[in-house]
């Protein structure tokens, strides 16, 4: 029997307007039942890519299947099996209540999943008879996502879908999207949250200026290079030289403001007993120290240079 193919196989695509490349050579595979989130600063191409999987925007070059089928070619076909939570919400039904709206997304599924359940599920019961157009920003978020999971989709692709969310919504969002998971739906999604991708992921992928620059599980993206660090407070300008010539081939320490300091490396026991027998023998008392592991924020600045929303 054939392998099931992934849920999304992007191959070297790409996309120009002009002379700007918006995506230049991008490829990633989402696997089935699993959730891989885009990552990347403002421009980077993360839209553009997904918008071609959607089948909104046609690739200049390179190969896309969804569901192992073209997104425009055979359209027809995977509508019924793709979900899709675009950037701007609802769109234009904004006179209808929120069940009247998710009722008529949900009249053209073969088999939808129940409105007012799904209104349950994503925290909207309360105002199922409001009027789009008077609910929050994260209220429509919320109903956005129903309407792209009413029609029990194998595959979802959500755009920025915890934007705008009170934290209690966000972290309805994530045990939802935890469940969609474990039921087999596939999801592609991305976010400006880091924390976010961390949390869900199980592939991130990193695209900088329509190029990828990492990808990988969020404990492997935060294991390369530096292992872990560990900060410490203590008096301002300790001469970390002679700490680099104790401490293991491969470690870096600096004072990233007046008094506190980062040391980064493989952080092992040996390390930290090396850093305090060092502290010791300058008479130095070390403050706060804390052993922390990197981060994708930490991942991120390292391959971009920027913050995400930069």
């Amino acid at each position: 029997m054939p392998a099931e193919p992934a849920a999304v196989e992007v191959a070297d695509l790409v996309k120009a307007y002009g002379a700007l490349r918006a995506v230049d050579g991008v490829s990633l595979t989402a696997p089935r039942g699993a959730v891989l989130a885009l990552l990347g600063p403002n421009g980077a191409g993360k839209t553009t890519t997904v918008e071609i999987c959607e089948g909104f925007r046609r690739a200049d070059a390179g190969s896309v299947r969804v569901l192992g089928l073209d997104p425009i070619r055979d359209a027809v076909a995977l509508r019924p099996r793709v979900g899709v939570m675009l950037q701007d919400g609802v769109g234009g039904y904004t006179g209808a209540t929120a069940l009247e709206l998710l009722r008529l997304f949900a009249s053209y599924a073969a088999h939808p999943q129940d409105p007012g359940a799904l209104l349950e599920v994503v925290g909207l019961s309360a105002v199922s008879g409001t009027a789009v157009k008077r609910l929050s920003g994260g209220q429509q978020q919320r109903l956005s996502l129903a309407l792209a999971l009413v029609a029990r989709p194998e595959l979802v692709f959500l755009d920025e879908p915890t934007s705008g969310m009170d934290p209690q919504a966000r972290r309805g969002t994530w045990d939802l999207l935890r469940s969609l998971r474990s039921d087999g739906v596939s999801v592609v999604l991305t976010t400006h949250f880091l924390d976010e991708a961390e949390q869900l992921a199980d592939t991130v992928v990193v695209v900088d200026a329509g190029r990828v620059v990492a990808q990988g599980s969020p404990a492997e993206l935060t294991r390369a290079g530096a292992e872990g660090q560990i900060r410490f407070r203590a008096v301002p300008k300790l001469r970390l030289d002679t700490l680099l010539t104790a401490l293991p081939s491969g470690s870096q320490a600096a004072e990233t403001e007046p008094g506190r300091y980062l040391v980064t490396g493989d952080v092992t026991p040996q390390l930290l007993a090396t850093l305090t027998a060092w502290c010791a023998s300058q008479h130095v008392l070390a403050e706060d120290l804390a052993v922390e592991r990197r981060t994708l924020e930490d991942v991120f600045l390292d391959l971009t240079g920027r913050g995400l929303r930069a």
